[in-house]
């Protein structure tokens, strides 16, 4: 769940429905030249992410990068994608600079069509444009009853632990999996100490960082308290933000993302090909497979209810377990509505009149 420092405040909150947002981001898509299909299915992990509250990979951020880069003949509209390698439990797709958040659940849909026979599906993609928050497709394999797992190597952000300039991206990893009665575990998260769209955040909403998460231009971490407004004026940090502190096991984590989407690829590291886009690693794990389908989901049931009902510390409200605040948080902004800020209004007034389209309708 998103730390409240990165919220929208109150003040500057303005309510969009689900539908709402879903149409007016679909039809965006398909003036930008894409198929109906990958206009709905872009809108899909878009809006699926504001639902759950992860405002860093939703419209506020990504969207105006999107319709940026297509109008700049950076991303390829056209659907489909490559086949380079297959076999019966994995693929190799080279996305042909298409947009991952089109990509993404085309090639996790794949990876559990091998699950299905195979126990196992995996399915690397390279040279893609950006994949959003990758807990969705993860999430995927939840609603088919499976375990999904997703890694991202992209990007240039980050200062490995000593160095001294980024060689590295935020490369997040996720996980989800099925429960019974609880609320499915998704766990996704940067191997930086802080995500990258969280500074776009900060800076919108006039947030300080804290210690640790990012560095100087020469890579020594920051340890005060620092107002952003600039995010060329830092590097990220890794998970841990000081060797003291445990940033060589972000720094390993985001290598080990690095291995599993890159490598696999057959593609080069961003340290070694600049704008080479972005890889990732779709994995299924079909639970019949390995156990007893039920009993995995009764077990987790159990695991996560002691999570959940476990005695918080003193001064906490309670005990969290990854996915439940998102579950928590789809079904209230289902009902009552999802917070955007004015400035994100704003664009989306500037985006819809220029391409001739009805305004994002707002519930107040």
């Amino acid at each position: 769940m998103i730390l409240e420092r990165f919220k929208v405040p109150a003040k500057d909150q303005v309510l969009v429905s689900e539908a709402g947002l879903r149409r007016t981001v679909t039809e965006i898509f398909e003036k930008l030249g894409l198929s109906p299909d990958d206009a709905a299915e872009g809108a899909d992990v878009l809006t699926m992410t504001d639902l759950r509250g992860v405002e860093t990979h939703g419209v506020s951020n990504m969207l105006r990068a999107y319709v940026r880069d297509y109008k700049a003949g950076k991303l390829n509209p056209r659907p489909g994608w490559r086949v380079v390698r297959e076999a019966p439990a994995t693929a190799v797709i080279d996305a042909e600079r298409r947009l991952g958040i089109m990509v993404g659940p085309k090639a996790m849909r794949l990876a559990m069509e091998k699950a299905r026979t195979a126990g196992v599906g995996v399915v690397t993609v390279f040279n893609s444009g950006h994949f959003g928050a990758i807990g969705h497709y993860a999430m995927q394999a939840v609603l088919e009853g499976m375990v999904g797992v997703c890694f991202t190597g992209a990007g240039l952000s980050v200062v490995p632990t000593f160095a001294s300039k980024p060689l590295l991206g935020t490369n997040p990893i996720a996980l989800a999996a099925p429960a019974r009665h609880e609320a499915p575990m998704l766990f996704d998260a940067a191997t930086s100490a802080i995500a990258g769209n969280k500074i776009r955040l900060a800076i919108r909403v006039a947030s300080p960082l804290l210690p640790g998460w990012v560095t100087d231009k020469d890579g020594i971490p920051i340890m005060e308290e620092k107002p952003v407004f600039d995010r060329d004026e830092y590097y990220q940090a890794p998970l841990g933000g000081t060797r003291e502190q445990g940033s060589h096991k972000g720094y390993g984590f985001a290598l080990m993302a690095e291995v599993l989407s890159t490598m696999l690829s057959g593609a080069l590291p961003t340290m070694l090909a600049p704008g080479s886009g972005s890889k990732n690693q779709f994995a299924a794990y079909n639970i019949e497979a390995f156990t007893d389908v039920e009993q995995f989901k009764d077990t987790m049931d159990q695991m996560l209810k002691t999570l959940r009902t476990a005695t918080p510390a003193p001064g906490q409200e309670r005990v969290l377990y990854p996915g439940l605040s998102e579950a928590e948080e789809i079904q209230h902004r289902r009902a009552s509505g999802i917070p955007l800020h004015k400035e994100v209004l704003q664009w989306f007034g500037q985006c819809t009149s220029e391409m001739g389209l009805a305004p994002l309708a707002t519930l107040r």
